[in-house]
């Protein structure tokens, strides 16, 4: 069972030149430590991994397995539509020191039906020498996996959860159907309260970033038994998780913590960084004057 109930996907920081910044990367990690993040996902789709290199992945992953040293569960991204391919990266970053689970997604592109989603995560399992957390999320693979396919690969002994990005019905019923070791996670921030509330293991989170300690607090109400005041986090988070989504992520997280002092860089394309109209529109829809105010 994983002990994490907020696991930040964590973005990936860029200098001038376009390489990784890893002295931010560690300046940023230790920040989410300290603001109730208990893990974290490098690479994932907010880590921008389909513009990193394979060398750059193995680079990123070994570092920052390092930075975190033991001090909060690590997923890395090591997904594709090439089963083969994914399998083969799979193994290779599992055997990182430090690298607790690879988070692998649904096939992309390709569009498998179910038994072919089943065939695709059993010949990856079998090549990790780590746990893997399935990925669903239909609205960037193009392709949903079945509740019941989660539930059939919840059986494979090295098949540790699910990144769930769909319904609330789909999460209840996946939380009913598999066995309580069996680590649900939503990767839906707008989802983060009503995920534990159902049984979840808790959030995979990208609004934590900026907003790690209210989600924290929230968290710890609702372990207090105080459900009003969890709730009132939640309605204040809500609209400010769908401003941090209304331009392509990671730029509206990345914008925010660069006012912020945290130096992570630009975005890479295909995704461009805000310009200074788009922060303003930003800024108001977080509901502050500007995005320097959220300086910490």
């Amino acid at each position: 069972m994983i002990n994490a109930d907020i696991m930040t996907a964590i973005i990936t920081p860029f200098s001038d030149d376009g390489t990784i910044n890893f002295d931010a990367l560690e300046t940023l990690a230790n920040h989410l430590i300290d603001t109730g993040s208990k893990g974290f996902v490098i690479g994932g789709t907010t880590g921008e991994t389909p513009t990193l290199s394979h060398d750059e992945k193995i680079e990123l992953y070994t570092r920052f397995a390092k930075i975190v040293n033991g001090r909060g569960v690590v997923i890395a991204g090591t997904g594709s539509n090439n089963t083969y391919e994914t399998a083969q990266f799979t193994s290779e970053v599992s055997h990182i020191p430090g690298i607790d689970y690879a988070l692998v997604v649904v096939p992309y592109y390709n569009k498998p039906d179910q038994r072919g989603m089943i065939a695709h995560f059993t010949a990856v399992a079998e090549q990790s020498s780590v746990p893997l957390i399935i990925y669903n999320i239909p609205g960037r693979t193009g392709v949903t996996m079945a509740n019941d396919t989660v539930v059939e690969l919840s059986k494979n002994p090295n098949i540790a959860g699910v990144k769930q990005c769909t319904s609330m019905d789909d999460f209840e019923y996946i939380v009913e159907h598999t066995d309580d070791d069996f680590n649900v996670f939503t990767g839906e921030d707008a989802q983060a309260l009503f995920a534990k509330v159902v049984g979840g293991r808790g959030v995979i989170s990208v609004a934590s970033h900026i907003y790690g300690k209210e989600i924290r607090q929230m968290y710890d109400d609702l372990y207090d038994g105080d459900y009003k005041a969890a709730g009132d986090l939640m309605r204040f988070l809500s609209p400010k998780i769908k401003a941090l989504f209304s331009y392509p992520s990671p730029s509206p997280v990345k914008a925010v913590l660069n006012a912020q002092g945290y130096h992570v860089g630009d975005c890479r394309l295909p995704i461009l960084s805000l310009d200074d109209e788009e922060k303003a529109i930003l800024a108001k829809r977080l509901g502050i004057r500007d995005l320097e105010s959220v300086r910490n």
